[in-house]
């Protein structure tokens, strides 16, 4: 008779299973003892694993079904069973009911919970039974918040500054948690800004008021106009929060603030900058959950993807990623970085600041006042070891010198220029004053890129092509049936007619050939010829591909990219 075999704790588990290393476990044992929390959360909040591999881990170690509530949709009857008070009081989502069985199944953290089950069915009727199932703490109040409905709270906040009467229906905590109207005003429009996706919040006084638009999927957008009376005390709160000078209102700051958001924490870089009409400020939104993206999820093209993964495999030399501002280039980087990310390898960053914290890599800031720019933190970077370094952005001869010193010897560096497209990067670069020879053998590649907008599936509206249009797409028989499709606007994508948005790229993978045409100063023209011949396709290329696939609009390409060369 074969022995029965002990249940394994959720650290051998995870040992076994090879997801940590013994140094892991022990370190997340001592942070567990001294933050008297599960292991799983410290074992997730060190970033050593993921919410979501966590989640089926715990689920099998303790025979618990999990669910992944990322990709489940509540039904409806089951979430007007449970009041949004109770759901966020025990941390507990509805999923389904059944009610030939009176049972509702619901999503818990903590599916041990015999206090919260038992409460949760005496308070929605004794004869109903609730079958848990296993998800994530972090998942579960996301889900409650996008699920149920937020309420905006900005209005009641709003009606009680004005009239005196609290509203408790504003409050995300207790009843005795009473804070300043403003404070959680402010609190109330970050959150708003995190819950919509935005990536900027902007504060912008005018004569007799105050504006506040979110930059959603790359496109300014009005939420609220508030008397300009508010402002003095609304800009006070965020410089507090942002450890900046409030008594300083003549000279630009910056600061930073963290808060949890959705269960997750959410960074905001504050800017100030001082203006006719007051301080305007500016907040970017640095939500980790969305930066750190992996390279297969950029949904890139096959051919793309492994032109990338070609480039990445090369073990020295320069990698650049171009585009404007707020075009996704750290986002494509830290993907590259992720795909390259193992024990094997150093990698070292030097940013300007740290946008998104990643396990493993030695991330540093651009520091002014202990003079540490991006040339001297390079100096002080190759005397770490490094095997890969990033470097934010090469702004200059210096920068630019010390990179491709770095490449030259037998590093992998990455790194942004700001240029209209790849090729744009050879004359960017002898614009700065790198030397063609040195240039010469020494890129591996160049990634030019623009985010442009997702056309909402629920309302886009196809139409056929006429004239001008059919030219841009490139289609020469008048005969060929084509179908393509433009915005229209419905709730569900809040009536913009677009939902998400998505990367464009040209990737430009520098061949011995190319290298001696840099080298003896080719054109621009001459440099294109030669990548066509290659099969290169440029961002209007990739732009026109989306159109015919129905991913975006012939308008939406035409906004972030010069599609008039494709008209001869």
């Amino acid at each position: 008779m074969s022995a029965v075999r002990k249940p394994l704790r959720l650290g051998e588990l995870l040992i076994e299973k090879r997801l940590l290393s013994q140094d892991q476990l022990r370190i997340a044992l001592t942070e567990q003892k001294r933050q008297n929390v599960p292991l799983g959360k410290i074992v997730v909040e060190l970033g050593f694993l993921t919410e979501s591999v966590m989640r089926d881990v715990l689920g099998e170690s303790i025979g618990q079904e999990s669910i992944d509530l990322t990709k489940i949709v509540p039904y409806p009857e089951a979430l007007a069973l449970m009041p949004k008070d109770l759901a966020r009081r025990y941390n507990m989502l509805p999923i389904s009911y059944d009610p030939a069985q009176k049972v509702l199944t619901v999503a818990m953290a903590d599916t041990f919970n015999v206090v919260a089950l038992d409460q949760t069915a005496a308070l929605l009727g004794g004869d109903l039974e609730l079958k848990p199932l296993l998800a994530s703490e972090a998942e579960i109040e996301a889900a409650i918040d996008q699920f149920y409905g937020y309420e905006l709270s900005i209005d009641g906040i709003l009606h009680e500054i004005e009239t005196g009467e609290v509203d408790y229906r504003t409050f995300h905590g207790k009843e005795e948690e009473y804070s300043h109207p403003l404070v959680r005003l402010v609190d109330a429009l970050l959150v708003d800004a995190v819950k919509r996706g935005a990536s900027d919040i902007h504060f912008e006084p005018e004569a007799g008021f105050l504006r506040v638009r979110f930059r959603i999927d790359g496109v300014l957008r009005q939420v609220q106009t508030l008397h300009k009376n508010y402002w003095s005390g609304i800009s006070v709160r965020l410089k507090v929060m942002a450890g900046m000078n409030i008594a300083e209102t003549r000279a630009p700051q910056d600061g930073r603030i963290s808060r949890a958001i959705a269960g997750r924490s959410v960074a905001f870089r504050v800017a100030s900058q001082p203006t006719t009409h007051g301080e305007n400020i500016v907040l970017r939104i640095l939500d980790r959950q969305k930066g750190i993206v992996p390279l297969e999820k950029l949904k890139l093209t096959e051919e793309a993807l492994s032109t990338l993964k070609l480039m990445m495999a090369r073990p020295e030399g320069i990698i650049l990623v171009t585009g404007p501002t707020g075009s996704g280039k750290t986002t494509t980087l830290y993907s590259m970085l992720s795909f390259r990310n193992t024990e094997a390898v150093n990698i070292m960053t030097l940013e300007d600041p740290v946008e998104y914290p990643m396990p493993m890599i030695r991330q540093s800031s651009v520091n002014e006042s202990v003079k540490l720019d991006f040339a001297n933190g390079i100096r002080s970077i190759m005397r770490q070891d490094p095997d890969i370094v990033l470097i934010g952005e090469i702004r200059d001869e210096d920068t630019a010198e010390m990179a491709f010193r770095a490449a030259m010897t037998g590093h992998q560096v990455f790194s942004t220029l700001h240029t209209n497209s790849a090729l744009g990067a050879v004359p960017r670069l002898l614009d700065i004053g790198v030397l063609p020879d040195i240039m010469s053998g020494n890129i591996i590649g160049v990634v030019a890129q623009r985010l442009v907008r997702r056309l909402c599936r629920h309302c886009r509206t196809p139409y056929e092509p006429a004239g001008i249009e059919r030219r841009l797409l490139g289609v020469e028989d008048r005969n060929a049936k084509v179908t393509v499709y433009r915005a229209q606007g419905c709730p569900q994508c809040d009536h913009q007619g677009y939902r998400g948005r998505f990367a464009l790229l040209e990737i430009l993978r520098i061949d011995p050939d190319m290298d001696e045409m840099i080298a003896r100063r080719a054109t621009v023209r001459e440099l294109y010829k030669h990548a066509l011949s290659l099969g290169f396709s440029t961002l209007a290329d990739d732009g026109i591909r989306s159109v015919l696939a129905g991913d975006t609009s012939l308008d939406e390409i035409s906004r972030v990219i010069d599609l008039t060369g494709r008209i001869v």
